[in-house]
């Protein structure tokens, strides 16, 4: 089967953006928020897909491609629609070859394999943390109709047009007539034909909310997301054609200063990002960038005050917190340290899994000679990545030093019994 490498992105600014346009949808599909995950694919190929579990992807090429909010929109919205229908789970029911059996194993495989890296900022984690990607199961087309039904439906419930998706659609209407190994991987996933863009525009032309534009704060939030992309994913020289010095927009200096970071030139891409925190002080993700600038640069301890600004602003985002948590570890002082362990607890709370968290806590566990719970961090970490030999042998060995009332020596406790079970499934399906 056709596979390749791919590497994903963790970005609180471009998943909150995400999850803005996304959350007043699945609230429609009558679906927990909180249950559907989505993850950014660095694949600049047009795609979005879902698996098992309820998990949706977006490529970065399909982001860039949307020019409005709308359009992304509605794709998200038509993914969510064969979320709500369980086209996924009926379509490898239905295929039993050795084709459905990857599907099921990349749906059941996905958390584990996200959870091994939190990752500071917008950093691309390229080469980082890779994963298979296979072309996903092609939707038939009567399933295609009915998550296109189904978004029109979530987007009029939540007083939005259903006009981008066709607009999207319409876009691409060539791909159609072509063979499937040109095809976009989107088209190939998901068959385009003139009779679905037909219906879909007898649809929108029935919507109350058909000519309702996108917010100012939707709009704002897309570009700066493309810029920050585009900053990040091509080369360097290429940004700056894109986004030339006479341009003194947000988006430009957002990008350039990008661009001017990933090409060692730090003085200058402070300067970009200083101009832009001048005008926008209480902007989270400037303070970020600039403090991954430093940190990425060998500036450690100049890296901790925009970090903890960042902090500060956006008390709510984990990515954020874990990357104050490793700049404070590096410090390496008592006080440092103590702090750090503090902040790094507060981000579990609210992402349990993320696998590089655990890690840098273990690391701040560690210089506190606190070995036993450095243990436990490690194999908490493990367990998120499924690495279940290596969870289960340090949750044994963490056991050792915690009296036996602590909540980690209990929670060892279950990470032994789990891994022993996935350990004996496993070796059962060989």
């Amino acid at each position: 089967m056709p596979a390749y490498a791919q590497s994903l992105i963790r970005d609180t600014e471009i998943e909150e953006t995400l999850r803005n346009y996304t959350n007043p949808i699945l609230r429609a599909a009558n679906l927990q928020s909180t249950s559907v995950d989505l993850y950014l694919v660095n694949d600049p190929s047009l795609n979005a897909f879902v698996t098992r579990g309820q998990n949706i992807f977006v490529h970065t090429g399909l982001i860039l491609e949307a020019k409005t909010p709308n359009q992304l929109k509605g794709v998200l919205a038509h993914e969510t629609g064969h979320i709500a229908a369980g086209h996924i789970v009926r379509s490898v029911q239905s295929n039993k070859s050795a084709y459905g059996a990857m599907l099921i194993a990349a749906g059941l495989g996905i958390a584990a394999i996200l959870a091994g890296e939190g990752g500071a900022g917008a950093a691309i984690l390229a080469g980082s943390q890779q994963f298979a990607m296979i072309d996903v199961l092609a939707h038939s087309r009567i399933n295609e109709a009915s998550a296109d039904q189904a978004a029109a439906k979530y987007l009029e419930i939540t007083g939005q047009s259903p006009k981008g998706l066709v607009e999207f659609f319409e876009k691409f209407r060539y791909q159609e007539l072509l063979s499937n190994g040109r095809r976009y991987p989107y088209f190939r996933g998901h068959p385009l034909s003139s009779d679905r863009i037909d219906k879909l525009r007898e649809i929108i032309r029935e919507s109350p909310y058909k000519d309702v534009p996108d917010t100012d704060k939707e709009i704002q939030a897309l570009i700066m997301a493309h810029a920050k992309l585009i900053g990040f994913i091509d080369a360097p020289q290429t940004v700056f054609s894109k986004y030339p010095e006479t341009d003194t927009s947000k988006p430009a200096r957002y990008a350039r200063a990008v661009a001017h970071y990933r090409a060692a030139n730090l003085n200058i891409a402070l300067k970009e990002i200083n101009i832009l925190l001048e005008q926008e002080p209480d902007n989270p993700y400037f303070y970020e960038l600039k403090g991954q600038m430093l940190y990425e640069s060998g500036k450690g301890a100049q890296a901790i005050a925009p970090f903890r600004e960042a902090v500060r602003l956006k008390p709510t985002a984990p990515l954020l917190e874990i990357a104050l948590g490793q700049v404070l570890i590096e410090k390496d002082t008592p006080e440092s340290v103590d702090e750090a362990i503090i902040i790094l607890k507060s981000a579990l709370q609210k992402e349990a899994t993320n696998g590089f968290a655990w890690y840098q806590l273990s690391q701040g566990y560690d210089r506190k000679k606190q070995p036993s719970l450095a243990r436990y961090a490690i194999a908490e970490q493990a367990f998120a990545t499924g690495d279940y030999q290596r969870a289960r042998s340090f949750a044994l060995r963490s056991q050792e030093g915690l009296a036996q009332y602590k909540a980690q020596w209990r929670r060892a406790s279950d990470i032994i019994v789990i891994a022993d079970t996935q350990m004996a499934k496993r070796k059962n399906r060989r």
